[in-house]
């Protein structure tokens, strides 16, 4: 079913929806949107592809899988525990009989895992149509990877940084890639931290909540400049956060939030539907911003905030060269 352009209202109606947060974000966004946002991806459009997902045992992640299923696409489940990997991939060839799925197992906030594992798999698959970076983490204290940095910026920012550095050479060989990063709405509510104390939340006390934001915020900086760095490519990178979804992640970590919030939540395949959508359209994304949430493109800022610091930006990626020896192009 193809859908027109929206119209002036639906565009405002849209935005008012954004800037509200409960309306935008939980159930009732899509709900209304839907009346007009971009069609679906026709059926087996991933037909042979190879798509990895990490994060992919729980929530949102597993949504993925079973929605690139859905498409004929050819999994990678990821996940850092290999008994689960093995659980849900087990379950799902149980009901899903002719799908196609390969069991991944790497702890994306350990660089040297990281390493090890796309060595492999650039072994094993020479075409991957695209990754999407899901795995996720919120803890309760500081907490610090293998190779000493933040556990959060480890596995939201250095792990995907690093995974897409060294998976290039395969991306998209067959002739169109994308790199899709899972961020959260919540980045909004955190400037860009430049210095390394920042970076890695050294510089006051450490909160949870608060070190995802600031991760969340940096996933969406890294994304565009990874799009900058590819322009013209055949490489796509995008960043998109699934709005306020019902998750083990959120209940676990946020239960009074889950608690108030339950009967508004989105299911998790709902969380997952623009991520999907943007590996199996690759709609265009020749704009500066690539921010997505309900299959548009968002602000990264909102109209109060300043814009993003040129040089704080630099300062950031520079950092996440460094501690991933990997070299970043201004």
């Amino acid at each position: 079913m193809s859908a027109t352009a929206p119209s002036f209202l639906q565009r405002a109606l849209d935005t008012a929806l954004d800037r509200s947060l409960v309306l935008g974000y939980t159930r009732i966004g899509p709900a209304v949107r839907r009346r007009w946002w971009a069609p679906d991806a026709g059926d087996g459009s991933l037909a042979g592809e190879h798509v990895v997902v990490t994060g992919a045992t729980s929530g949102i992640g597993t949504a993925m899988v079973e929605s690139f299923l859905d498409l004929g696409a050819t999994v990678h489940v990821l996940g850092r525990n290999a008994a689960k990997v093995t659980d849900l991939v087990a379950d799902l060839r149980r009901r899903r009989p002719t799908a196609e799925l390969v069991e991944e197992v790497c702890d994306v906030g350990d660089l040297d895992a990281v390493r090890a594992w796309t060595d492999d798999l650039a072994s094993r698959v020479e075409d991957v149509h695209a990754i999407v970076h899901n795995a996720g983490v919120m803890l309760p204290e500081r907490t610090e990877s293998p190779q000493g940095h933040e556990m959060a910026l480890a596995v939201h920012v250095l792990g995907p940084h690093l995974m897409t550095e060294r998976l290039l050479p395969v991306l998209g060989a067959g002739g169109g890639g994308t790199v899709v990063i899972m961020s959260s709405g919540g980045m909004y509510s955190a400037g860009l931290r430049s210095t390394p104390d920042e970076i890695e939340y050294r510089d006051g006390e450490y909160d949870g909540v608060r070190g995802y934001a600031r991760t969340k915020r940096m996933q969406v900086v890294l994304a565009d400049a990874w799009s900058r760095r590819l322009r013209g490519g055949q490489v796509a990178v995008e960043s998109t956060h699934p709005g306020w979804a019902a998750t083990p992640g959120v209940s676990d970590s946020l239960p009074g939030f889950d608690k108030v919030m339950g009967p508004l939540l989105r299911t998790p395949a709902s969380g997952a539907d623009t991520a999907v959508w943007l590996v199996a359209t690759r709609p265009d994304s020749s704009g500066t911003h690539h921010f997505w949430h309900d299959r548009t493109t968002r602000p990264t800022t909102y109209p109060f905030q300043r814009r993003q610091d040129p040089d704080a930006e630099r300062a950031f990626l520079d950092y996440v060269a460094g501690a991933t020896d990997s070299v970043w192009p201004h």
